[in-house]
C-alpha cells in the first residue's frame, strides 16, 4: 500500500520547529511518509528530526526585515514560493499539509489551499501569529497549543496542547515535595532574549529573603553568556547556593526537584511547568508580538497554578515578597503544584496525530 504523505511547514525557530518535529517523529511510528517544508533559515533547526523526513526548502520573506527595496520584493518571492508549492504537490500529492506558523509556512499553507487539500494549523501561543492568522479562515482546523487563544471572529479552536519532549514527559506528575525546614531549590528561566531582566532582579530578590528561609534555598539560574560571569559573582556574594548557566541541558530533572520555578511566560515553558506540576512566577516578555506571553500565562494564573507579574511591575521588593509567599505557605505550593499538573496535556501530541487522522480518514 502506498504511504500517504504528511507535509509539515514550520518557520525557524523552536517554538515552531519543537512540535513540527514531535508530529513527525509520531507520524512516521505509524507508517507515514513526512516532508518539512520551511526556508534557509529554518534549515538550520532540523538537526533534531527524524533522518527519513524529506527538507525542502521554500521561498519565503518577511516584511519586518530589510529596507524599502527588499520589502518590495516580497509579495513576489511569496507568490513564487507558493507556486514553486504548488507544482511540487501536485506531482507528490500530500494527504495533508498541516502548519505550525512562522513566514516560510506561507508557500505549503498556500499551494494547499489552492489544491483544495486537506490542512490545519497550530499554534503554540495564546495569541495567532501572524501567518496563523491569515490562515485561520482557510483551513479545516485549528490546534491551539495554550488555551484560552485569542482567535478572530467566526473561528473556532480546538485545545490540543504543546508536545513536550519526551524527558519531559519522563516526569509527568512527578511527586512535588512542598518547601519545608530543609534545601529547597528555585529554577530560574529567562529565554534567550528575555533572560536579561530575569538577571538584573531575581539575585537581588533571592538575596532579600528572610535568612532562616533563605539559608534552606539553592538556585538553578539560565542566565545569558554576558551575564553569567556577574550573576555568579552575585550569589557567591551573598553566600547563596546556586549553579548559573546560559543553558541546561537537564531541565526536566531540575523543574521536577524544584520548589518553585521563576520563568519567562514563552509556550514551551508553560507547557513543561504544567505537565510537570510545578508552582510559579511568571513574568511575560514584554516584547513578545501582541503580548502573547501574557496570554499564555492566562492558563496558570487563573487556575491559580502561577503568580503573574508584568516586567512594568517587576522589582526586587515585590518579587522578593511573591517568591516568600510561596516558600513559606507549604500547603499553598501544594496546591499551586496540583494546580498546574490540571492544566498540563501530556498526549498533546496523540491529539494532533487524531486531528490529522481525523481529516484525512486514515486511523491506524
Amino acid at each position: 500500500m502506498t504511504q500517504k504523505l504528511l507535509v509539515i511547514a514550520a518557520g525557524g525557530t523552536g517554538g515552531h520547529m519543537f512540535p513540527a518535529q514531535a508530529l513527525a517523529e509520531a507520524m512516521l511510528r505509524r507508517g507515514w511518509r513526512v516532508k518539512l517544508s520551511t526556508d534557509a533559515r529554518g534549515a538550520r533547526y532540523t538537526g533534531g528530526f527524524p533522518h527519513v523526513v524529506e527538507i525542502e526548502q521554500v521561498s519565503s520573506a518577511t516584511f519586518s526585515r530589510g529596507g524599502a527595496l527588499v520589502k518590495l520584493g516580497v509579495p513576489f518571492k511569496v507568490l513564487g514560493g507558493i507556486l514553486g508549492a504548488t507544482r511540487r504537490m501536485r506531482r507528490d500529492r500530500p494527504a495533508i499539509v498541516v502548519g505550525f506558523g512562522g513566514y516560510p509556512t506561507i508557500p505549503a499553507l498556500g499551494a494547499a489551499t489552492l489544491l483544495r487539500l486537506p490542512r490545519m494549523i497550530h499554534e503554540q501561543n495564546g495569541v495567532l501569529g501572524r501567518v496563523n492568522r491569515i490562515f485561520s479562515k482557510r483551513v479545516n482546523k485549528i490546534a491551539c497549543g495554550t488555551w484560552p487563544t485569542t482567535l478572530p471572529d467566526g473561528v473556532a479552536g480546538l485545545h490540543t496542547g504543546n508536545p513536550v519532549r519526551s524527558a519531559i514527559l519522563e516526569r509527568a506528575g512527578a511527586g512535588y515535595i512542598a518547601p519545608g525546614d530543609y534545601p529547597m531549590s528555585i529554577l530560574v528561566m529567562g529565554g534567550s532574549q528575555g533572560a536579561r531582566a530575569l538577571s538584573d532582579n531575581v539575585p537581588a530578590a533571592i538575596a532579600a529573603l528572610p535568612p532562616d528561609l533563605l539559608r534552606h534555598v539553592s538556585v538553578s539560574h539560565q542566565a545569558r553568556d554576558e551575564d553569567q560571569a556577574r550573576v555568579t559573582e552575585f550569589y557567591d556574594a551573598h553566600g547563596i547556593r546556586a549553579d548559573v548557566q546560559p543553558f541546561f541541558t537537564d531541565v526536566p530533572r531540575r523543574m521536577s526537584e524544584a520548589q518553585l520555578v521563576i520563568s519567562r511566560a514563552g509556550a514551551g515553558s508553560i507547557s513543561d511547568i504544567s505537565v510537570i506540576g510545578r508552582p510559579s512566577i511568571l513574568i511575560p516578555y514584554p516584547h513578545a508580538t501582541e503580548d502573547h506571553q501574557s496570554a499564555n500565562a492566562r492558563g496558570l494564573v487563573d487556575a491559580d497554578a502561577a503568580i503573574l507579574i508584568p516586567e512594568s511591575q517587576l522589582d526586587v521588593a515585590t518579587l522578593s515578597a511573591q517568591i516568600a509567599a510561596v516558600l513559606q505557605n507549604p500547603e499553598g505550593a501544594r496546591q499551586m503544584a496540583r494546580a498546574a499538573l490540571s492544566q498540563g496535556i501530556p498526549d498533546a501530541t496523540d491529539r494532533l496525530v487524531a486531528l490529522v487522522e481525523e481529516l484525512t480518514g486514515h486511523v491506524t
